[in-house]
């Protein structure tokens, strides 16, 4: 079986006013309300620009990326100018055909508006069946009779945002007739079912003479037609044109049935401009299909992959090589971070090329600040785990500033007539703080894996500067705060924080509050003397607004929870390892207490632990049958020695213990899938009754939030789109395995040095060894696709 994924990239960059709206009252317009770009499917707005005002000429350059869950027969891009008091006007439109895409996918292009008809706006198909058949008279003679019927339509385009309320009109028309039928208005649907037949007379030839037989007359046929209409009822208002269809009669002259489904057209009667009078639209479109091969199919390429964080050096390794060789090189992170992600391989990938990162790193305030396949790979990961944690922290507060809509503009020459800037920085002000501590105070909700990451950027940035004492702090904030935080901040639609793009005003809000966060996050590694570096003076004076050390101290601290897991102790009941008997005495007191590298239990709380179980060793922790030892809240941690049986004190702390030890323990490779939820007791497994006590569980592990994470990635699909990447770079692929021969051969820099600089090989040998296994595996997967008769490309593709 194969599956077929299809997505589209896009980046709106920028509208150039036109000729008629160039000069004169349309210029004024556009300039004083601004403009915006909308991405439709069909009819069906997806995504919508923020607004630009006082521009022609706006540049908007957004990015947009979205897979495409239905068939559609156009994407189209609107340009509207905004309007406060009444309904956005729509300046004109790009409308591309998706058997076209292909022409302007992978570059940017310049095109026309088109001006906006309503009757050219049209979406969905209509499945039609026409039949001859013969008609007896009282008098004798036969008629031939057209019998069409309207079965159903789909897709139909929304109205106002709702369902419409389609009827189809169905004519017969010709050089002197046209006769029309309605069908009845089906309410509050895009996929109505009609079912209604309609019948018209047809005129035959003079010479006809059989009864059994007969035929329409040649000249009629090539003159007649069938048009079916879709509108919306407006009830009290104007119908609403959707779309029409046109079925020649000839299309029976061999066949007296015929049943098809036909896609709606435009009327093709509006009015026409100029093709530069609306101005031009450049986009940068990239249509993406990927073909799925049954999962055995991707096992070879699949497992080069998965083995990248072992190769040395890991510059040698599959996923490095394709970072290297990809045109694209954002394109090459994404699919191999959740490829990894699923396959609990992400975290030792990241942390060895961060490493080989920092060896290049010259100078600790420089860290991790270019786009690298460590950033970018941190970054995707980021974005892909911590969604729920960007919700749970920013999305309140962004609510309440967004709703309440203070003004905040503190730049004197952007104020606006009334405006008072000390009372736009004291709601400036405000804002940040609140989102500042929200920030700051979120370290429990951080995702296990982003922690397992940040800790392991700092102990590599404090080994490789190991005399600066702020660069364990930096290395992480400037992924926090700058790359995570503001960027969520600054852009809350792309992040789900918010339904829509932000207004002009609330942009402008944003975008203070965003860079006001960035440096308060790096103020871990900056001294006070570098504000005065800052540009914009207003900036500076609000900056000190800030300037005192216990916000320092609050993203230190904030960083310091997230690179430790938080300490927890509690007194509990344990009972003594290794008993055979249940007694009372088997349950003793102890105080238990937890980091990120131990468990131990004491006998009172401040003295020395009687057994300590290092974090490494722990390979699960579950709940335990309350009638294993006739007691409530009990769980267990299973580790390589013995079971160890705690009692909490009530149902929450139990929860709670389960969820710190797993979350300090997840990544441990040796973690069970299968436990036993009850005891050994006299030699047999109270739940399963099994007798050896080695023997596996007999249920499975609760499945953690990684694990959780990890089902929402397709694997096959993510290799696909890998092995389409190595596909399309095979030239430069050529080029890396030619640079590792040279420098293998002539163990020296070579002339063609600058031709290979782009790439980074460490070692030949294992570089030019790893390629020639990704050519195998390349050239064995387009076998795959060559006899299943598709292949993915990054182009071209059709919709089934």
């Amino acid at each position: 079986m194969r599956l077929v994924y299809v997505a589209l990239s896009v980046r709106v960059l920028q509208y150039k006013c036109g000729k008629n709206l160039g000069a004169g009252s349309g210029s004024n317009r556009l300039r004083d309300v601004g403009t915006f770009c909308t991405i439709s499917l069909d009819q069906e707005e997806v995504f919508r620009t923020k607004v630009y005002e006082k521009s022609l000429s706006p540049f908007y350059a957004e990015d947009f990326y979205f897979e495409i869950p239905r068939p559609f027969q156009y994407l189209s891009f609107y340009v509207y100018a905004k309007s406060v008091f009444q309904r956005d006007l729509p300046v004109g439109k790009v409308a591309i055909r998706k058997e076209d895409l292909c022409k302007y996918s992978g570059k940017e292009h310049w095109f026309i508006l088109q001006p906006v008809d309503p009757n050219s706006e049209v979406q969905g198909k209509v499945h039609l069946e026409m039949k001859l058949n013969e008609l007896i008279t009282d008098n004798g003679p036969v008629s031939p009779r057209l019998q069409v019927r309207i079965i159903e339509c789909h897709g139909l385009p929304l109205i106002s945002g709702q369902n419409c309320d389609p009827f189809a009109t169905v004519t017969l028309m010709g050089p002197a007739r046209s006769d029309q039928r309605k069908t009845k208005v089906k309410k509050k649907t895009s996929d109505p079912q009609f079912e209604e037949t309609f019948f018209f007379e047809v005129s035959r030839s003079s010479s006809y003479g059989k009864k059994s037989h007969f035929q329409v007359e040649e000249e009629d046929i090539e003159k007649m037609e069938i048009k079916v209409e879709l509108w919306n009822n407006g009830n009290l208002a104007q119908d609403v044109f959707l779309g029409e269809t046109r079925v020649s009669l000839k299309i029976l002259r061999n066949n007296l049935v015929h049943k098809a489904w036909y896609l709606l057209q435009p009327r093709g009667n509006g009015t026409k401009a100029k093709p530069d009078d609306l101005g031009s639209l450049r986009l940068n479109v990239n249509y993406t299909e990927d073909n799925v091969l049954p999962a055995t199919c991707y096992e070879a390429l699949r497992d080069l992959l998965l083995k990248s964080p072992d190769v040395k050096p890991i510059s040698a390794s599959a996923a490095h090589i394709l970072w290297d060789v990809c045109r694209d090189r954002n394109d090459a992170s994404l699919p191999v971070v959740r490829l990894l992600l699923h396959h609990n391989r992400l975290l030792p990938f990241l942390t060895t090329i961060a490493a080989l990162e920092l060896e290049n790193t010259q100078e600790a305030n420089t860290i991790f600040r270019g786009n690298s396949l460590a950033t970018r790979g941190i970054d995707d990961m980021m974005k892909l785990v911590g969604r729920s944690y960007l919700t749970i922290t920013l999305k309140p507060v962004l609510d309440e500033i967004c709703e309440s809509s203070k003004s905040c503009e503190i730049d004197p020459i952007k104020l606006k007539e009334g405006d008072n800037v000390e009372v736009n920085k004291e709601n400036l002000q405000g804002y940040v703080q609140k989102v500042f501590s929200s920030i700051t105070q979120s370290s429990a909700s951080c995702p296990p894996l982003m922690c397992d990451m940040f800790r392991a950027l700092r102990q590599l940035a404090c080994n490789r500067f190991p005399g600066d004492p702020h660069v364990q702090y930096s290395a992480v904030s400037s992924f926090v705060f700058l790359r995570f935080f503001a960027v969520a901040v600054l852009s809350p639609h792309t992040f789900q924080l918010r339904p829509h793009h932000p207004d002009p005003d609330m942009s402008r809000t944003l975008t203070l509050i965003s860079k006001t966060i960035q440096t308060l996050g790096s103020w871990s590694s900056l001294s006070k003397s570098k504000l005065s570096s800052f540009k914009e003076s207003y900036m500076y004076d609000f900056f000190k607004l800030f300037q005192e050390d216990k916000c320092i101290e609050k993203v230190k601290k904030n960083m310091y929870n997230i690179l430790l897991c938080a300490e927890g102790c509690k007194e509990v009941y344990k009972r003594t390892q290794g008993k055979k008997r249940l007694g009372k005495k088997n349950f003793q007191k102890r105080w238990l207490q937890v980091t990120n590298r131990q468990l131990s239990y004491h006998k009172q709380k401040g003295k020395d632990p009687l057994c300590v179980i290092p974090v490494q060793n722990i390979r699960g922790v579950e709940k335990l049958d309350e009638g294993a030892f006739n007691r409530k809240n009990m769980y267990q941690v299973i580790h390589s020695e013995k079971l160890l049986y705690v009692q909490a004190g009530n149902c929450v702390e139990t929860s709670e213990w389960i969820e710190v030890l797993n979350q300090v323990s997840r990544c441990n490779p040796e973690r069970l899938s299968v436990f036993h939820p009850s005891a050994y007791v006299n030699g047999a497994w109270l739940c399963c009754k099994g007798t050896v006590e080695s023997v596996p569980g007999c249920k499975p592990c609760t499945a953690s939030t990684l694990a959780n994470i990890q089902l929402e990635i397709d694997c096959d699909r993510e290799t696909e789109r890998i092995f389409s990447l190595f596909n399309t770079s095979l030239p430069r692929l050529q080029k890396m395995e030619d640079a590792c021969a040279s420098m293998s051969v002539y163990l020296g820099q070579q002339k063609e040095q600058e031709e290979y600089s782009a790439f980074i090989i460490q070692d030949p040998k294992e570089t030019f060894r790893t390629i020639k296994e990704i050519r195998d595996v390349v050239e064995e997967l387009t076998a795959h696709h060559a006899a299943k008769g598709a292949l993915s490309n990054p182009i071209v593709g059709k919709m089934s």
